[in-house]
């Protein structure tokens, strides 16, 4: 064989090599570029899950938030009535700010802390004695505190 053979051979197989080799090159490509493509999507996906579980619990603090500051209004006017009650002076606007304040607990709930600040403002309405009312705004803060799911440890 001449060396131009030989030299076509060799041209020939070098050509075959490279593109069999660059075949598989490209194909690996490919396959990586797919698999990363695949870990972004993993990891955005991932990303959005934390991102909706923090919006989740920030609005379920805004919630309990709200009703603390509405359960707390409501025994700022229930404890106003009750001291008007006992002493008979107070403002004049007691008994509104507490009808006002007994609508927010309804409308805010649940249904246990509404019926618990109902029976607070029934007693008053009917007068009764200083340790009833106690006993029933004790019963609405014990209400109050399981709605918020406050700890037994730091009642």
């Amino acid at each position: 064989m001449s060396e131009l053979g030989i030299a076509l051979i060799a041209a020939g197989a070098a050509i075959a090599g490279s593109a069999a080799t660059g075949w598989y090159t490209r194909s690996a490509g490919f396959r990586q570029a797919e698999a990363a493509r695949q870990a972004g999507d993993r990891q955005a996906d991932a990303l959005l899950e934390t991102v909706r579980m923090t919006l989740r619990e920030q609005a379920a603090v805004r919630v309990l938030d709200i009703r603390r500051q509405t359960y707390v209004a409501f025994l700022g006017a229930a404890e106003s009535r009750i001291r008007a009650e006992r002493t008979g002076r107070g403002p004049g606007d007691d008994d509104a700010r507490l009808e006002s304040a007994l609508g927010e607990v309804v409308l805010e709930g649940p249904a246990e802390v509404a019926s618990a600040a109902r029976d607070v403002v029934d007693r008053l309405r009917r007068h009764e004695a200083p340790d009833n009312l106690l006993s029933a705004k004790a019963a609405f803060v014990s209400a109050a505190q399981e709605a918020l799911d406050v700890p037994p440890g730091v009642r």
